[in-house]
């Protein structure tokens, strides 16, 4: 029987991609103490979204990241909207990041990079 998963997406730049590959691709690092929530996102636009606007801008560097998530774990997260149709994510408090991380099946992707000219 296969696991159910879900597909999601994390918009991340240079510094947060460094410590995913220290991982092995295998987990997010924890949350500093000013992100009290960390928040994976339903789909790859938004994430592009808010790597080319926002980590880029900030960094220089804006890299989307795919991951799959146990499905039986993520239901427990509601799916939240902040802004138009395609602004959906999930709100993972802090102090819950490292049982995600465990619920992640596979490895962390980077499926596009921006850099800044």
């Amino acid at each position: 029987m296969t696991e159910s998963v879900r597909t999601l997406f994390r918009p991340v730049g240079a510094k947060e991609l460094a410590l995913i590959a220290t991982s092995g691709y295998r987990e997010f690092p924890p949350r500093l103490p000013q992100q009290p929530i960390f928040y994976p996102v339903t789909n790859e636009d938004y994430a592009r979204h808010i790597a080319e606007h926002w980590n880029m801008k900030e960094t220089g560097f804006g890299y989307v990241t795919r991951f799959a998530v146990r499905e039986d774990f993520i239901a427990r997260y509601p799916v939240q909207q902040v802004g138009a149709r395609i602004h959906t994510e999930h709100w993972i408090p802090a102090e819950e990041l490292a049982e995600f991380n465990r619920n992640i099946v596979g490895l962390i992707e980077v499926t596009q990079s921006f850099e800044r000219a």
